[in-house]
């Protein structure tokens, strides 16, 4: 080999190693802004917030405790799991309740926590009410002392379009650490869909079968149209029709959430579908402007392969029991009226939150027990 060839190799060998560093970065590159959420206990939160990139964040403890590092850092934990994971990813998963092509507002109108674990091949999806009077940080000053208002807004507030936080994730990072704040959610990632972009997912990989096994008649004295009713059985539904059928709330918000669910259970069933599952890297790339998210390629990766080892069983969706909450109002100073709101104790939440966490709940029963009546759990069939 002549010096001229060695120094061509050398020279495609150095470009090749460059290359490949760069795709790895690519590669692992979140899509979006990642979050940064308090170690100390959740129920305590500074007045003002300035976020630290540069330190990792350690989990919540099993139970609520005081901890002196009070840092707000994204969870870093070893891939020990499948598919290149970690053990378990939990993902702040939002349905935004506008129909434009951004995310400068609207209001959270489908909120999950959705655990995946890894090791045990298994999802769990918890519906978190939206309902809900909580404390929302970094608000205060926007709005004259007042410091809580409905979770949903939380969302709201923190988008672009109010701005009224410095949360770099904007809208789902002031989502996550209001969900912190409240109950001690732990969570790792978020993505955000709007409604056009949801119905354009469903579009995209043909359409969702969903059954219903009894009719949903979401038609009112002022909207009295047919595209509001579901009769009982199997429809095939397309993007408009399915994010229709998710939104009927006629019945209240808890028999929406099983709505929503039946929804999410046939999106599931069709994204891992052999005709369509060849086709997610392609999904991937033309959705990711088009959604909220701090996820990776490569985490996308990794969720989509999960997805097809995961049996229908082992997807299980979770609503805290309904006998705990009841009808109540709070009175708005922004609205200056009063609005509707849960009258729940906080503290039930943060317990089933706290073993929503660590796994433990719901167990690996999913029929409701007799020390847990009315709890809410389904799988997909």
């Amino acid at each position: 080999m002549s010096r001229f060839q060695k120094v061509i190799l050398y020279f495609l060998s150095v470009t090749a190693c460059f290359l490949i560093v760069f795709l790895v970065r690519v590669w692992q590159r979140p899509l979006g802004p990642a979050l940064h959420i308090p170690t100390a206990t959740p129920f305590r939160m500074p007045a003002t917030w300035t976020p630290d990139p540069n330190s990792t964040r350690t989990p919540l403890p099993p139970s609520p405790a005081v901890s002196a590092a009070n840092k707000y850092l994204p969870t870093i934990t070893p891939n020990t799991g499948v598919c290149g994971a970690p053990p378990v990813m939990t993902i702040l998963a939002i349905g935004a309740d506008t129909r434009g092509d951004n995310y400068a507002y609207g209001l959270a109108d489908v909120i999950r926590l959705v655990r995946v674990d890894f090791l045990n091949r298994k999802v769990t999806v918890l519906e978190i009410p939206r309902d809900l009077w909580v404390q929302i940080p970094d608000i205060a000053d926007n709005l004259n002392g007042q410091d809580h208002e409905k979770l949903n807004q939380a969302y709201l507030y923190g988008n672009r379009g109010f701005g009224y936080t410095d949360d770099p994730a904007q809208g789902p990072g002031l989502l996550a650490r209001t969900l912190t704040l409240n109950f001690g959610t732990q969570i790792d990632h978020y993505a955000a869909v709007n409604m056009r972009t949801f119905e354009k997912i469903v579009n995209a990989v043909g359409g969702i079968d969903v059954t219903l096994p009894e009719t949903v008649d979401g038609r009112t004295a002022d909207d009295p149209s047919r595209r509001l009713l579901f009769p009982a059985g199997t429809h095939h539904l397309n993007g408009t029709r399915a994010l229709t059928l998710a939104r009927v709330r006629i019945e209240g918000g808890f028999s929406r959430a099983e709505n929503q669910n039946r929804v999410l259970c046939a999106l599931r069933d069709q994204l891992t579908s052999p005709k369509v599952i060849t086709k997610i890297p392609e999904l991937i790339r033309s959705f990711q402007d088009a959604v909220q998210t701090d996820l990776s390629p490569e985490q996308l990766g990794q969720l989509a392969c999960i997805g097809t080892q995961i049996p229908s069983g082992n997807i299980v969706f979770v609503s805290f029991p309904e006998e705990h909450f009841k009808q109540g109002r709070q009175f708005d100073p922004v609205f200056k009226k009063k609005v509707f709101a849960w009258d729940v104790d906080f503290q039930i939440i943060r317990d089933y939150v706290r073993q929503f966490n660590e796994g433990t709940w719901p167990g690996p029963s999913v029929e409701p027990s007799d020390d847990t009546p009315g709890e809410e759990v389904s799988i997909c069939p």
